[in-house]
């Protein structure tokens, strides 16, 4: 599967699923490449085994110029069967140098392709915006997670994501599929958090992983520590859950 981490909210615990998500499929013994497309570039941040030097190249450099290669900027992460393509601040200039050019939003596909069997699985983390970056991920994705806030607001938005979805679908990837609906920042402490969730499973019923991420401390923790919630607080609710979804994830692969 190519799995794109996809929703135009900002603050919904993205990063943090790409960055577990991939870490718990490695940790079942899977080949697993994490591309970071957020100019933000957190995931490179947290998992990038290297420090990135003034003139390393990153995904942006791969965008602009595809005959590069993916695989020269791929690095190794902190976590064992866990690969890296990483983002940089530079990323934010590529919809503008993408605008107008006819295979603007294949870009990333394109550049996949080659190295895509020599992994299981790829996990695609994309910046909060439904803009040119996003839509490459969802051109080159099989498949598509969508983390909601267990919030008030949390379905704002959401209309727009799956009506993008629907033109991708009908213009450059019939074959994409929605994974998931994964409820992240739970506080099954509130009354609006539960009446949340019953809302959000209304709404997509069988699509919503069963699994829940509670909100945590750790998981907020790991990243600036370089781990995997796995490694930095193994027995946590927060591992726990995500080493589920993991579980969860894999057992739809197969249906």
């Amino acid at each position: 599967m190519i799995i794109a981490i996809t929703n135009q909210k900002g603050g919904v615990g993205k990063t943090t699923t790409a960055l577990n998500i991939s870490a718990a499929l490695a940790l079942m013994g899977y080949r697993i490449l994490l591309i970071d497309t957020d100019p933000q570039a957190h995931s490179s941040m947290s998992f990038s085994a290297q420090p990135a030097s003034p003139n390393s190249k990153s995904l942006y450099d791969i965008m602009m110029q595809p005959e590069l290669g993916l695989e020269s900027i791929i690095t190794p992460s902190t976590i064992p069967g866990l690969d890296l393509a990483p983002s940089r601040i530079s990323m934010a200039k590529l919809e503008p140098s993408l605008l107008g050019e006819i295979d603007g939003h294949f870009r990333l596909k394109d550049i996949i392709e080659p190295i895509r069997s020599k992994y299981h699985h790829i996990v695609i983390d994309t910046p909060p915006t439904l803009g040119l970056i996003t839509l490459n991920s969802l051109v080159a994705a099989s498949h598509i997670l969508i983390p909601i806030q267990s919030s008030f607001l949390c379905l704002e938005g959401t209309d727009d994501l799956l009506e993008t979805i629907d033109k991708v679908k009908k213009v450059a990837n019939p074959d994409l599929q929605i994974l998931g609906i994964l409820i992240t920042l739970h506080d099954k402490r509130t009354n609006i958090s539960r009446d949340v969730v019953k809302r959000i499973r209304k709404v997509f019923g069988d699509l919503v992983f069963k699994t829940l991420i509670s909100k945590s401390v750790k998981l907020e923790e790991s990243p600036a520590y370089k781990e995997s919630i796995f490694t930095f607080a193994p027995n946590s609710v927060g591992a726990i859950q995500y080493r589920k979804i993991g579980e969860e994830i894999i057992e739809r692969a197969k249906n």
